[in-house]
């Protein structure tokens, strides 16, 4: 019986060498081409500071109105705009208008990078069986990692700031996005397929023309879960330097300021409720506009 004792052991030391080699490789690899990366993700980095830099400089008035009108736009109520005054007036009197701004720039940047990534992917999967197949356990991987988790390689890679923290919010986000748009591609009525054959329509016109339009109310679902799991991530992401209302909130915990982190918290709720109303309304105006265009 003694190779019952020594063969977990072996397994052990085996593990010991598995794990020192990987992370002697990535720390390799990072030596090698981090600021190769760097240089990759500089037009991201430029992007987030532009859209920040607008959101803080601009006449806060001005911010208002323009994010009401937008939240209108989307749901055409009126209550949704009043509500979101009210929020950002009191957000505002609060003291916190320059760290929301940058956690709202924060969460559009990555909601954009998000759909831009996502949307190709789940129009594959529903189209391929097989990549479907293969992506499926992967973005369950991504949904039960532990948050915490993708400040490691993202931080090992491209160190601490604004980038680092933003693809860290984005692998976290992004596979609502992913899984939407291919169950909402999935879920086109075969009839509706079939008489766009008939109509002599290519692959890409019947995708393009038939299946995103009728699939976009199930596609801004996802979406809507996306600003949602983007805005649960801030918190984490202002541990690798990511501004906003993540920050106070970490302040808050290691020094307990109740009042600093209830109100910032607060403020985070605020914004994820205005994302979530009016993305939502939206997505049920395009039900229904596509259940009068469709009997």
């Amino acid at each position: 019986m003694d190779w019952f004792y020594e063969f977990p052991e072996m397994g052990r030391s085996s593990l010991r060498a598995l794990k020192k080699a990987i992370d002697s490789n990535f720390r390799e690899f990072t030596r090698e081409y981090g600021e190769l990366m760097e240089q990759i993700f500089e037009p991201l980095k430029q992007f987030l500071i532009f859209s920040e830099n607008l959101l803080t400089q601009s006449p806060w008035p001005l911010v208002i109105l323009a994010i009401a009108g937008l939240a209108w736009l989307a749901s055409r109520s009126t209550k949704i705009a009043v509500g979101t005054i009210i929020t950002l007036l009191l957000i505002g009197y609060f003291g916190m208008w320059e760290d929301t701004m940058r956690t709202v720039s924060m969460i559009f940047v990555c909601t954009i990078v998000a759909i831009v990534l996502g949307l190709p992917i789940g129009v594959l999967m529903s189209r391929y069986d097989g990549m479907q197949r293969v992506v499926n356990p992967t973005l369950d991987v991504m949904q039960t990692m532990p948050s915490f988790v993708y400040l490691i390689p993202v931080v090992m890679l491209l160190g601490i700031g604004k980038v680092p923290g933003l693809l860290a919010v984005v692998i976290y986000a992004i596979p609502p996005i992913i899984r939407f748009t291919n169950l909402g591609i999935r879920l086109v009525p075969a009839d509706v397929l079939e008489a766009s054959e008939a109509f002599g329509t290519s692959a890409w016109q019947k995708m393009s023309r038939v299946q995103l339009p009728l699939a976009l109310p199930t596609i801004m679902a996802g979406v809507n879960q996306t600003i949602m799991l983007s805005l649960a991530m801030v918190v984490v992401a202002s541990m690798i330097g990511v501004q906003g209302l993540g920050q106070p909130v970490l302040k808050a915990i290691a020094n307990q300021y109740f009042t600093l982190g209830m109100f910032n918290g607060l403020a985070i709720v605020g914004i994820a409720i205005i994302f979530d109303r009016a993305s939502q309304a939206y997505g049920k105006r395009l039900q229904r506009h596509l259940e009068v265009v469709h009997g």
